[in-house]
């Protein structure tokens, strides 16, 4: 398969994924750049032992779980205000919100409604995250579930 035709095919994906991951308009772009990277120089040795999406999905997942283990252990210096609320207005309220609710969720939460919002099939989800698929419909429901609790509050 051809680098182009992945990146066209998967780079909005991998891009709401890693939002998912960060709530950060900035850092999921850099994340997706560095799984694009990451398949370019591996792309060659992938064995076609899984989906190719699946693949990219989870280099995309640990190079956000990495990131997410970095961010935990360096010492955060503030945003000045003005930028943080520039970056805020460029997407739609609720989506920015939605943003904002996925990325409270733990990491595997996280992945898993990603992937999911991304159409990406359950048995897919599961292989990528190590469970079984009918642990992943009862992971979804639940998340779900806790999503809309969360919207729900936040309305009232």
């Amino acid at each position: 398969m051809q680098f182009e035709t992945i990146y066209n095919d998967y780079w909005q994906r991998i891009f709401r994924l890693c939002m998912g991951y960060t709530n950060d308009h900035a850092m999921a772009q850099d994340l997706t750049q560095e799984t694009f990277i990451a398949v370019w120089q591996h792309l060659p040795k992938f064995r076609k032992e899984a989906d190719i999406g699946t693949w990219i999905y989870r280099i995309a997942s640990n190079n956000c779980l990495r990131n997410i283990e970095k961010e935990r252990r360096l010492p955060k210096g503030e945003i000045p205000a003005n930028i943080r609320e520039e970056e805020q207005h460029s997407i739609e309220p609720d989506i920015q919100l939605l943003y904002q609710f996925i990325s409270d969720l733990p990491e595997t939460d996280r992945i898993i409604i990603s992937l999911e919002l991304e159409d990406v099939k359950q048995a897919e989800i599961a292989s990528i995250v190590g469970l079984s698929e009918a642990n992943i419909r009862v992971k979804i429901h639940r998340i779900k579930e806790k999503l809309t609790q969360k919207f729900r509050a936040h309305e009232q």
